[in-house]
């Protein structure tokens, strides 16, 4: 469990110390307080991913050269100071220089917030990026595909937007980023299948145990292998001055009773299925790792109806620590706050 976050210069917050309570909090107050600043400190201290921005630079208070995160658990405190664009990550006062051995051991993290009710709606890069989130924590492997993987992206893309680009350096990049993306792809495909029964399971526990069907599949750009279809599309790819297929423009099928839920569920459907993703997260994670994951919940309880909501809080794994942010209590009604509570006023805790 974790019990002590501090941060200096980390978003809104100069300096904070806080003991946090064994099975998490309720943190209560107005928005832009920085409720979901500190949700979003505890995630990256166990991720190194931010979801809410892909630029450290950004974590960092307006003015501030830097920020440091210091994050105390039963086995272990983490400790991550960025400064210069450089990333100083220990555990136990012991520097790791790897982000795999910084991250072993780090107890799984699921995060649910606004954004993530559009994940059936909105965008596929929003389940691209839900994908990437849950699969870095899954395999270690995932991460180091996804980044080379992304790396080479970003240097071909460039190669296409040149008048005149090198054929020989445009063919080593195609080459690495098929080899990563080809392995990325499998890995999805891998995750998918195990997240497949947790979602089901979730979904029918908030739906308040409904017989709609609801399917997840795996939509790839291509069916070739990826090197071949990298180079079959490469004079489009000029043309055009970017790369058009591949694993950063695939998506996930989502489907209830045979439909794409995206154009034809009701609103509360898309948001049960949005949860039951969030929450397989956490189930997924803790049957691979063992460990009782961090729930991360920003916001959105206030937006659910009752039902939904009682069904939501009672499917949460028991043994989780959990920090919920709100901005008011009376989504409760009568009912006592399930978790400590906490105010939160001008990046201070009350």
């Amino acid at each position: 469990m974790l019990h002590t976050l501090r941060l200096r210069d980390f978003r809104c917050y100069k300096r904070l110390n806080w003991e946090i309570p064994s099975e998490g909090a309720l943190l209560l107050g107005s928005n832009a307080q920085g409720k979901t600043s500190l949700l979003e400190a505890i995630c990256v201290a166990l991720t190194l991913h931010s979801p809410r921005t892909a630029r450290l630079d950004r974590l960092a208070r307006h003015g501030a050269p830097g920020f440091g995160i210091s994050l105390g658990a039963d086995s272990d405190t983490r400790r991550l100071v960025w400064q210069m664009r450089q990333i100083d990550m220990r555990i136990n006062n012991h520097q790791k220089q790897a982000y795999a051995d910084y991250l072993a051991g780090a107890p799984p993290v699921a995060w649910l917030g606004n954004r993530d009710m559009a994940l059936v709606y909105g965008a596929a890069e929003q389940r691209r990026d839900f994908m990437d989130f849950l699969g870095m924590q899954w395999h270690p492997l995932y991460r180091t595909h996804l980044q080379a993987y992304r790396k080479a992206l970003r240097a071909r893309n460039l190669l296409l937007r040149n008048p005149h680009p090198r054929k020989d350096v445009l063919q080593s990049y195609t080459s690495v980023l098929a080899e990563h993306g080809e392995k990325l792809i499998q890995l999805r495909f891998r995750l998918l299948d195990l997240l497949r029964p947790h979602v089901l399971q979730h979904h029918r526990a908030i739906s308040g145990h409904s017989r709609e069907e609801v399917t997840l599949n795996y939509l790839t750009t291509t069916h070739a292998p990826l090197n071949l279809a990298l180079e079959n599309c490469l004079e489009n790819d000029l043309r055009v001055g970017y790369t058009t297929l591949g694993p950063h423009r695939d998506d996930i099928d989502l489907r209830i009773d045979g439909q794409i839920a995206a154009n034809y569920a009701s609103e509360g459907q898309q948001r049960t299925l949005a949860v039951a993703l969030v929450l397989a997260q956490a189930s997924l994670l803790q049957a691979e790792t063992g460990l009782a994951p961090v729930l991360l919940i920003d916001d959105v309880f206030g937006e659910m109806d009752p039902s939904r909501r009682k069904a939501m809080l009672s499917t949460l794994p028991p043994d989780s620590q959990t920090f919920i942010t709100t901005t008011h209590m009376d989504w409760f009604g009568a009912s006592s706050p399930p978790l400590p509570v906490r105010r939160i006023e001008n990046a201070s805790l009350q």
